[in-house]
């Protein structure tokens, strides 16, 4: 996994396509308030039928993650003040977690990504990407 950091702050965590581990193995803090990580389990495994109880947290960031299905996509970091520190190419099978800071996204080659981010959208006009 890559991680893009500056200042002390965590911006992205990258799962390249091609990434191998031998048993499922999170990368994020175990507490970011996102987990990202690989599920990995030999043949013949089988998670018994379970559900997720409701549980009241608080959370103060929005995360996103997104893995591109196809195409090629840039995503550039900046810091607080705007000035570009560092960019990341993304291609098919590449997955990205935005964990914080302000980022910028480029396609490069006509792209399909699936998303996902905590909800409910609040819509660009409160600073929210449908990205």
């Amino acid at each position: 996994m890559e991680v893009i950091e500056h200042g002390g702050r965590r911006y992205a965590e990258i799962i390249r396509a091609g990434t191998d581990v031998e048993t499922s193995t999170f990368f994020s803090p175990s507490s970011s308030s996102f987990q990202f990580g690989l599920l990995a389990h030999d043949a013949g495994f089988v998670e018994g039928a379970h559900y997720h109880p409701k549980i009241t947290r608080t959370i103060e960031d929005v995360q996103q993650m997104f893995v591109v299905q196809r195409g090629v996509v840039a995503v550039d970091f900046f810091t607080d003040q705007g000035t570009k520190f560092d960019e990341v190419v993304l291609r098919s099978g590449d997955a990205i977690l935005l964990v914080s800071g302000i980022h910028a996204l480029r396609v490069l080659e006509a792209m399909q990504c699936v998303s996902v981010k905590q909800g409910p959208f609040l819509g660009t006009e409160n600073g929210d990407s449908c990205f």
